[in-house]
């Protein structure tokens, strides 16, 4: 009697299996490691950008390069480029446009010079590349490819950098090319406020006492990618902290902190008080946190940047993504330049916290 019994109930299920013509609308739009969508997110920096703090033809301005710049990102991933293919573009139109501080928009350091850093990251294979203490080169972005691709080093700085990319025959520029009128008068302003005695006390965990102004706060530029064949990337760049001090580098060229892509969990991008992001190991720790704990990425980033980072005195934000294409942007700062492709393939461009 029970096998006869049994025997029914399976019956009775294979017939319930067999009458569901189609899956559960959820589960159709799960996303897995065999069917990853494509997937791109750049930020333009993050600080202290509210509403009304600048002009309407500013912001107009700022959204239409940011939109630009994510349109030919993603473009390059839907026709067949890779997600290092796509960072490089994006981040090399971003080092181009006076907006951002990178490349061609870089602030000054205390030095009145414009010194940049820039790093790459390919989540398949782990292969990093990372430049700092540039001065001549257009677009750092691809020179810390080349020191990927074709050299057996990770970092350089500096001559020796600058040698590599002579050798590489990429575009040596001027100093003079990277000068702009705004990022000058933000040097003017720091410096005068510095002779006035007027600079805030110190954070806590820092020795440098930088002032507490928005056009101090960061530009730095990044981009991550999810391409065709599942593959992340990652790419970082930075004319680094205005009025910074010689031989500063902040986190944007270093692995790990501000830069980081791992098939296996994700791949992140930052922008923020550089020391900080290198003391947490920031980008590292957001990917490790999932790796290690199944934390989902918008999780994951909100424990480092809203917790750790907030809790140590640093401020900033990120842009992650995870190996099914799933988003996460988070950050501390009263706004973040910041634009995605959304699930729907639109792009979305947002600059304030609300």
């Amino acid at each position: 009697m029970r096998a006869i019994i049994s025997t029914f109930l399976l019956f009775t299920l294979l017939v319930s299996i067999a009458g569901q013509k189609t899956a559960p609308p959820e589960i159709k739009q799960l996303q897995g490691p065999q069917n990853p969508r494509l997937a791109f997110v750049i930020h333009g920096g993050a600080g202290v950008i509210t509403r009304g703090s600048m002009s309407a033809e500013k912001e107009k301005a700022y959204k239409a390069k940011l939109e630009e710049v994510l349109l030919a990102g993603y473009k390059a991933l839907q026709s067949g480029k890779s997600s290092l293919d796509a960072v490089e573009i994006a981040i090399r139109m971003m080092e181009d446009s006076p907006l951002f501080n990178a490349g061609k928009g870089a602030v000054f350091t205390a030095d009145g010079k414009n010194e940049l850093d820039s790093s790459i990251m390919n989540g398949k294979t782990l292969a990093a590349g990372a430049v700092a203490g540039l001065h001549h080169v257009k677009n750092p972005i691809t020179l810390a490819r080349a020191v990927m691709e074709k050299s057996p080093h990770v970092m350089m700085v500096g001559d020796g950098a600058e040698k590599f990319a002579k050798e590489q025959n990429l575009e040596l520029v001027d100093e003079k090319y990277f000068w702009t009128q705004e990022r000058w008068d933000a040097l003017q302003k720091i410096l005068q406020q510095e002779k006035e005695k007027t600079a805030i006390p110190q954070p806590k965990g820092t020795s440098e006492n930088f002032a507490e102004l928005p056009y101090n706060k960061f530009g730095t530029v990044g981009a991550i990618a999810l391409d065709k064949d599942g593959n992340l990337a990652a790419g970082t760049s930075t004319g680094g902290m205005t009025n910074k001090k010689y031989g500063r580098v902040g986190d944007a060229p270093i692995i790990g902190a501000g830069t980081y892509a791992n098939n296996d969990s994700c791949a992140v991008s930052g922008t923020g008080w550089g020391e900080f992001f290198i003391r947490l190991g920031v980008a590292r720790d957001i990917c490790s946190l999932m790796e290690y704990r199944a934390m989902p990425i918008q999780n994951a980033a909100d424990m480092v940047i809203h917790k750790k980072l907030q809790n140590l005195g640093g401020d900033g934000g990120i842009i992650g993504l995870d190996k099914f294409g799933n988003i996460a942007i988070s950050f501390n700062s009263e706004g973040m330049y910041r634009a995605y492709i959304n699930g729907e393939g639109k792009p979305v461009v947002e600059i304030y916290k609300d």
